[in-house]
């Protein structure tokens, strides 16, 4: 297949002087994966039951993490063949894949799924600082635009290793409102009381299984960042590593958090389980600082996004690390109008939770599965061991059926 010479996008690639530490990699790592959806969980628990829950989110987190070592590993293969011309980015596994119409194809799901994420984190936003500060003047679509200015400067750093202090201090924000919440979940415990036979432990609704899955997958965000945060790492060889204990950690505090949060509140938790906690200072100081924390996440999860634009565009150079002045004013007004557009549809969403269920369910269920299998079966085809084949069909198979079911239930309704 002859190679593209014109300019083609890239989510990030930093030279030699700019690459991310290991601690700098975990940071991007957790900020990347880690989101609004962790506040839905304890709801997803009460539609599918605790046990089910649980259970799901390990097979999301594990399957996941199998199918961002895919891409890894197509990208090695790719680069051993041809060490002049490496693959970087999703779309250029597309492209290497499925010719142009593969590469479109990604980096389109690839900005759709993420601009979900970025539009539910908005909203998420939006709806707790309407919350906290409980003003009838200030509505919520104010309060989402009240951001923008904030969120367009963070936007305009280009490299992922010099937003990776804000990828830390986002986590920390992060780890400190979960710990918090999970406190208040087995303080409500214990003051009320409870019961495991009052609780379900695998729902009878069967419908109610693909919206809790499709809750999970939306949590397990951030695959599109995959091949962009292995390329900004010093030691890529350590990176599969460190991303299998990163994943190991998210997965546990996926399944505490969720299990907790149904154990204190039962069949009244609500999709942001923010909203059960009791109105007092430490409730106020986690929903605080959950959206101090996805202040700062909001420039990694649209960064791909903004890449993939800047190549359409001719805003970037893949030959060179520095842009022109002129360049640089068009990435600014890019990355500007990316934010507003943003911000515009996070003010016609109506409820988080379904929202954030249908994102996971559709676009995030195909890029997270249905396309890395689908790419290692392509390029690495009668290599594959019969068991290999095997599970990257299943994968394939399971992705596509769950995106079709599970967009279905999300529509007409649990």
């Amino acid at each position: 297949m002859e190679h593209e010479t014109t300019t083609t996008p890239l989510l990030e690639f930093n030279p030699p002087s700019k690459k991310a530490s290991k601690l700098q990699t975990l940071g991007n790592i957790i900020v990347s994966v880690v989101g609004t959806g962790v506040l839905g969980l304890p709801y997803a628990f009460r539609v599918a039951g605790w046990v089910a829950g649980s259970i799901g989110i390990a097979i999301v987190g594990i399957a996941t993490f199998y199918c961002m070592l895919l891409l890894v590993r197509c990208r090695e293969k790719l680069a051993s063949e041809e060490p002049l011309t490496e693959s970087r980015t999703y779309g250029d596994l597309g492209y290497r894949c499925f010719g142009t119409p593969g590469r479109y194809l990604t980096e389109l799901l690839i900005s759709l799924a993420l601009c979900g994420g970025s539009v539910a984190y908005l909203v998420f936003i939006g709806q707790n600082l309407h919350s906290v500060f409980q003003s009838h003047e200030i509505t919520l679509t104010s309060y989402i635009f009240m951001l923008v200015p904030v969120e367009i400067g963070l936007s305009w750093i280009r490299s992922l290793s010099s937003l990776a202090p804000f990828s830390i201090f986002a986590d920390v924000c992060n780890v400190l409102a979960i710990a918090i919440v999970v406190k208040e979940d087995i303080g409500q415990a214990v003051v009320n009381g409870f019961s495991f036979e009052e609780r379900t432990t695998i729902t009878s609704n069967i419908g109610g299984l693909p919206f809790a899955a499709g809750m999970a997958v939306f949590c397990f965000e951030g695959i599109g960042m995959t091949l962009a945060l292995e390329n900004s790492m010093q030691d890529r060889a350590k990176f599969p590593r460190l991303l299998a204990q990163t994943f190991g950690g998210i997965t546990f505090v996926y399944i505490l958090f969720g299990f907790c949060g149904y154990i204190a509140f039962g069949e009244e938790t609500r999709d942001i389980v923010t909203l059960n906690l009791p109105r007092n200072w430490s409730s106020i100081a986690v929903q605080l600082g959950l959206c101090l924390g996805l202040v700062f996440t909001f420039p990694m999860i649209i960064h791909p996004i903004n890449e993939i634009l800047e190549g359409k565009l001719n805003f970037v150079d893949r030959g060179n690390n520095e842009p022109t002045k002129m360049r640089k004013i068009w990435i600014y007004i890019s990355r500007t109008a990316v934010v507003v557009v943003l911000a515009i549809l996070a003010s016609f969403v109506p409820e988080f939770g379904v929202f954030a269920s249908f994102v996971g369910s559709t676009i995030c269920a195909v890029i997270s599965f249905v396309l890395p299998a689908t790419f290692h079966l392509k390029l690495f085809g009668s290599s594959l061991s019969i068991w290999e084949k095997s599970l990257d069909y299943f994968i394939l198979l399971c992705g596509l059926f769950f995106a079709v079911y599970g967009t279905y239930n999300t529509v007409v309704g649990v």
